[in-house]
């Protein structure tokens, strides 16, 4: 028979431990948003950003790619991840693929078809 300790888990205490475990990876995450039309001075942009910030602290927006890409080429010890307009991504994508920093890519656009890899 055996006498070893028996451990019981608590569902509350597990899922605060995946949360404490979520919360530490996403301070390591920078979060870009590159795109032409971002207007800062938009309520629905501002929103927008607002939301974006609820998920992640660290948001970067930017109108301009190369502006962007030096500002990629920067980061160390963080993971990028992207959000890029269709105008924009297909261009900006192929500079940016293979970083090292970057871990995720989304392309914003309506044309879907025209960005699938």
């Amino acid at each position: 028979m055996y006498k070893g300790k028996s451990t019981a888990t608590n569902k509350s205490d597990d899922a605060e431990s995946r949360r404490r475990i979520n919360i530490q990876q996403m301070q390591n995450v920078l979060l870009i948003w590159l795109d032409s039309n971002i207007d800062e001075t938009n309520d629905d942009c501002q929103n927008t950003i607002t939301k974006l910030r609820r998920a992640v602290n660290d948001v970067n927006t930017y109108t301009n790619g190369d502006q962007c890409l030096e500002f990629v080429q920067t980061i160390v010890d963080k993971k990028v991840c992207m959000i890029i307009s269709g105008s924009l991504g297909q261009h900006f994508v192929p500079r940016v693929h293979s970083m090292s920093q970057i871990d995720s890519i989304f392309i914003f656009c309506n044309n879907r078809k025209h960005h699938e890899q």
